[in-house]
C-alpha cells in the first residue's frame, strides 16, 4: 500500500527513483510522482501508472542527485493529479511523500486554514507539510526540529520523506506504524518503504523504529533521533533479499512464478526445522516460549485476509494434534470489540508483510493485557517481528504478486510445524503418528510439483469458466479454509464474485443459488469427511449445478459425478490444505488472465495494508 523511494548521493536521482517505483508497483497504487532538487525544487506527478508519470516528465528537466518519489493508494481524496504525491509546502521550498493516515488531519487543517493557509489537494499529507513549514517559520525552528515537533501533534500512522530546497545535501525521514528502510552506500543513501528498490545498490540497511526521525547527509552521515529529541544509534543489518527474487525469471507474471516457487518456498520454511529421519521438529525462534504455548489457557490467532485463512488451518492443526483450544480472529474486529484476554493466553499474529496495521494494533492490545505474542511473518525486519515476544519467519522469499500464494502455504507450513512440535512435547499424539506425519510433511514439496504438472488441465477448465459471474467453493474440515482461500483468490484477481462455505452449510441458504449457471468447486480428497462431501455433491447435481472437483488421484466415485476433475496426490488429511490450495491458485490465475485482468496488480488492492 503506497510506495516510497528516495535518494541522495553522487548519482543522478531520477533513474534510481523511477526504477524504484517500478519495483514497488506490486504494492498497489493509483497515482505516482517524483520531486527532484537541482537549485530549484521540481515536482512531476500523475494519476495512473508509473509509465504515465514517465511520459509527463519525458521532456522536462530531471537533473539532480537528490530526490523523492511515491506511488499512492488513495485514502484521503480521489485518485487524481492534485492528490498524488509529492506535495509542496506553501512556499514550495519543501516537498513530502507519505504512507499511512493522519487521523487528526481535519482539526489540523482547520487550524491552518484559520491561519490563512490554502490547500490544493484533499490529502492529509498536504496538511502535514503545511504544519511542518508553519512550525519552522513561526517557531523559528530548524527543519529537523520542526519535523519532530509536527509529528508530536500527529495522531495516526506515517512513513514520510521530506526534501528541502534550503537543505540540498540532506534528506529527512520519519516513521510510525508504517515501514521505512534506509540503504547505506558509499556517501549515498537510498530510502524506501521496503527493500525491493534498494537491493541492487546495497546490502546494508537500517530499519527505522516508530517515532524515529532520520537525516541522511550527502557526506555519508546518518543521524537518528526520536520525536522527543533522544539520540539513537543506527543499527545496520544485512539484507537477505536477492535481486533475482524480485524479477519474473521468464514467467509472464509474478503470481505464476510464485505459484511455481511453492515446492522451494515450503522446503525453505521447513529447512533447519524439520528432520523426519531423526524425528526432529524445532522452531528455534519460539523455543523459549514453547512451554508457554503448551500451558496456554488458549491460543488466539489474529490475522487479516489470506493470513486469516492460514490461521483457520492452524486452528484445526493445533487443536487436532496438540489439543490446545484455539480461536481465530479477524485482527480488525479483535482490536475494537473489547476482547477478553488473559495473561496465560498466547496470541499468534500472522502477516506476510509484517506491517498489517490492524494486526499490529491487535498485538499492542494483547500485549497491554499481559498476553504472550508470537509472530509468523515473511519480511525480515518488519514491524510485527519487532513488536512480538518471539516468532518464526516463513522464509518464503519476496512475494510480489498482490494476491498471496506462496506466503499462504508457507504460513500453513509453519503452523503445521508448530502443531507437530507442541503435540510431540505434550505427548498428545503417539510417537508412531508423529514420525508418520513428519515424513509426510517432508514429502509435500514433491506432491506440489505433481500438482503443478496438471497446469494444462487446469488451464482448459479455466477456459470453460472465464465468463462465469459467480462461483461457490465448498470444503469440510481442514478443507473449509481452503474453500475460503480459493474463493478469495478468484475474487481478488478475476473480479468474479465467489464465496467459500463449509459444504454442510450449503443447504442452509446458498443452495438457493445453484442452477446450471453456477460453477461449484468442491475440495473432495479421499480423506476425512469424504462420504459427507459426496452427499453434498449429489445435492448440487440434483439442482443442475456444475461441479469442479479437487480429488485424490485414482478417485472414481467423485470423478463420475463431477463435470471437471483436478487430481492431487494422496496426502494425510492434515496436510491436504497445502496441496489442494495450489490447483485453486492456478484456476484463479488462468481465469483472470483469460479475462484480461492484471493479475499482479488487481484493482483497488494493495500488497501491504498499512492503514485501517
Amino acid at each position: 500500500m503506497c510506495g516510497i523511494v528516495g535518494y541522495i548521493g553522487h548519482r543522478e536521482a531520477y533513474p534510481i527513483l523511477i526504477k524504484g517505483l517500478h519495483r514497488l508497483e506490486y504494492r498497489g497504487y493509483d497515482s505516482a510522482g517524483v520531486a527532484l532538487l537541482n537549485s530549484t525544487l521540481k515536482i512531476y506527478k500523475s494519476h495512473g501508472k508509473v509509465s504515465d508519470l514517465e511520459r509527463i516528465a519525458l521532456n522536462s528537466d530531471k537533473s539532480g542527485t537528490i530526490g523523492i518519489a511515491h506511488t499512492r493508494w488513495a485514502t484521503h481524496g480521489e485518485p487524481n493529479d492534485e492528490n498524488a504525491h509529492p506535495h509542496f509546502s506553501p512556499t514550495k521550498k519543501l516537498a513530502i511523500i507519505h504512507n499511512g493516515i493522519i487521523e487528526n488531519y481535519g482539526s489540523l487543517k482547520k487550524e491552518l486554514i484559520n491561519r490563512g493557509y490554502v490547500f490544493t489537494s484533499d490529502t492529509d499529507t498536504e496538511v502535514l507539510i503545511h504544519l511542518i513549514e508553519d512550525i519552522q517559520v513561526h517557531e523559528k525552528k530548524d527543519l529537523y526540529s520542526a519535523i519532530r515537533t509536527a509529528l508530536q501533534q500527529v495522531i495516526g500512522a506515517y512513513a514520510i520523506v521530506v526534501i528541502s530546497q534550503e537543505h540540498p545535501d540532506i534528506l529527512f525521514a520519519a516513521k510510525k506504524s508504517s515501514p521505512l528502510v534506509i540503504g547505506i552506500g558509499e556517501k549515498e543513501f537510498f530510502i524506501a518503504s521496503d527493500a525491493s528498490p534498494i537491493v541492487e545498490y546495497t546490502q546494508n540497511v537500517v530499519y527505522l523504529d516508530d517515532e524515529e526521525v532520520a537525516t541522511m547527509s550527502r557526506d555519508g552521515e546518518l543521524k537518528i533521533k526520536t520525536i522527543k529529541n533522544q539520540e539513537k544509534t543506527p543499527y545496520i543489518q544485512k539484507l537477505e533479499m536477492q535481486l533475482t527474487a524480485i524479477e519474473k525469471g521468464g514467467f509472464p507474471h509474478f503470481m505464476l512464478k510464485e505459484i511455481y516457487e511453492q515446492p522451494k518456498s515450503i522446503k525453505d520454511s521447513m529447512r533447519g526445522r524439520l528432520n523426519a529421519s531423526k524425528g526432529i521438529v524445532s522452531l528455534g525462534g519460539i523455543i523459549d516460549y514453547e512451554q508457554k504455548l503448551i500451558n496456554a489457557r488458549r491460543i488466539i490467532i489474529v490475522a487479516c485476509g489470506t493470513s486469516w485463512h492460514a490461521g483457520l488451518v492452524g486452528e484445526y492443526l493445533i487443536e487436532d494434534l496438540a489439543r490446545i483450544p484455539v480461536e481465530v480472529e479477524y485482527a480488525s474486529e479483535f482490536r475494537y470489540r473489547n476482547p477478553i484476554i488473559y495473561e496465560d493466553d498466547v496470541v499468534i499474529a500472522i502477516s506476510q508483510s509484517g506491517e498489517t496495521a490492524d494486526t499490529l494494533a491487535a498485538i499492542e492490545l494483547a500485549k497491554s493485557k499481559g498476553a504472550t505474542i508470537i509472530g509468523i511473518c515473511n519480511v525480515v525486519g518488519s514491524s510485527i517481528p519487532r513488536a512480538t515476544h518471539a516468532g518464526s519467519y516463513t522464509h518464503a522469499g519476496p512475494e510480489i504478486g498482490v494476491a498471496s500464494t506462496k506466503a499462504f502455504t508457507a504460513q500453513v507450513t509453519i503452523l503445521g510445524l508448530l502443531a507437530l512440535s507442541l503435540a510431540n512435547k505434550k505427548g498428545s499424539i503417539s510417537k508412531s503418528r508423529f514420525y508418520q506425519l513428519t515424513h509426510e510433511m517432508e514429502s509435500i514439496p514433491d506432491k506440489i510439483e505433481q500438482v503443478l504438472s496438471k497446469d494444462k488441465i487446469i488451464h482448459n477448465i479455466a477456459e470453460a469458466f472465464k465468463d462465469s459471474r459467480n462461483f461457490l467453493y465448498l470444503g469440510r474440515g481442514y478443507n473449509f479454509p481452503v474453500a475460503l482461500e480459493g474463493a478469495l483468490k478468484l475474487k481478488e484477481i478475476s473480479y468474479i464474485h465467489a464465496e467459500g462455505y463449509p459444504a454442510a452449510e450449503m443447504k442452509h441458504g446458498p443452495i438457493a443459488l445453484i442452477d446450471e449457471n453456477m460453477p461449484v468447486v468442491v475440495i473432495a480428497p479421499k480423506k476425512g469427511l469424504y462420504d459427507k462431501v459426496i452427499s453434498n455433491i449429489q445435492e448440487v447435481k440434483a439442482r443442475k449445478g456444475v461441479i469442479i472437483a479437487v480429488v485424490t488421484e485414482g478417485d472414481s466415485i467423485v470423478k463420475e459425478m463431477a463435470d471437471y476433475v483436478i487430481e492431487i496426490p494422496e496426502t494425510d488429511e492434515i496436510f491436504v490444505p497445502l496441496v489442494a490450495s495450489v490447483p485453486l491458485q492456478l484456476l484463479s490465475y488462468h481465469i483472470a488472465v483469460l479475462r484480461g485482468c492484471n493479475v499482479d496488480q488487481p484493482r483497488n488492492l494493495a500488497k501491504s495494508v498499512t492503514v485501517e
